[in-house]
């Protein structure tokens, strides 16, 4: 998170003006991703638009350090002739603009085929992602990811404990798209779609937190996060609202 004061020469200018001259390893395009996502803040408030400002405003803007750096280092887990491990950092789309993959585009412009990403990780969510090297293996691996055939275990720190140490929880899942919010019922509803998480509980701790290993069957949107805290299990930290 970065603090800035706006001072007199910028008094009348707009807030891209402002932070891309202030903030010079700040590009255009992370800038408007960073607003339309309202990361930034002027006296407080969250914002959405390229505002005016004004002499003494204050300015947040939450943006990693890491984005910012000219030279990012990626974190290999892994390498061979047809697939890369990383380790993806907190605040980062494994996809798009700013993203993972264009960060591991930029360090290997020397291939005809790009590394690709054969599956996703939510952005606030640390984490392996497995990239292919080449065609045949990117084939071969999303077929596997399809058949379930590579699990995909997630750890996630909990409020509350568990009665059973072990459970296979099936329900159903809407996402508002609108209103970015998602639904979960224990019944089927029209436009829900089942979804199915299991989780395995590794500690328990005095303070009525666990620490679970989660594996999905489905992979839907926010699903372990929704889920779990339809369960009466939320992730300790996490800000989304769910619905039920």
């Amino acid at each position: 998170m970065k603090k800035l004061i706006v001072n007199q020469k910028y008094n009348g200018k707009k807030l891209n003006t402002f932070l891309l001259k202030t903030m010079p390893n700040l590009s255009s395009n992370l800038f408007y991703k960073t607003l339309r996502k309202k990361d930034i803040k002027v006296n407080g408030k969250r914002i959405s638009e390229n505002i005016i400002l004004h002499e003494n405003d204050e300015i947040l803007v939450y943006i990693a350090d890491y984005l910012l750096e000219r030279d990012i280092q990626l974190d290999i887990v892994f390498e061979d002739e047809n697939i890369l491990i990383l380790n993806k950092p907190y605040n980062l789309e494994v996809t798009g603009e700013n993203s993972l993959t264009s960060l591991v585009h930029q360090n290997d412009k020397d291939n005809n085929f790009k590394p690709m990403p054969c599956h996703r990780i939510d952005r606030n969510t640390t984490g392996l992602v497995l990239f292919a090297k080449n065609e045949e293996a990117l084939t071969i691996l999303l077929n596997k990811f399809k058949q379930h055939e590579i699990e995909k275990h997630y750890l996630a720190l909990v409020y509350g404990v568990p009665k059973n140490s072990f459970q296979r929880c099936e329900a159903y899942l809407f996402k508002e798209h609108k209103k970015s919010l998602v639904y979960i019922s224990d019944c089927y509803k029209k436009g829900y779609q089942k979804i199915i998480t299991t989780y395995h509980v590794l500690e328990t701790y005095d303070n009525n937190t666990s620490l679970l290993d989660v594996e999905i069957e489905t992979g839907k949107t926010h699903q372990i996060r929704a889920h779990l805290a339809h369960l009466g299990y939320p992730i300790i930290g996490d800000r989304k609202i769910w619905y039920q």
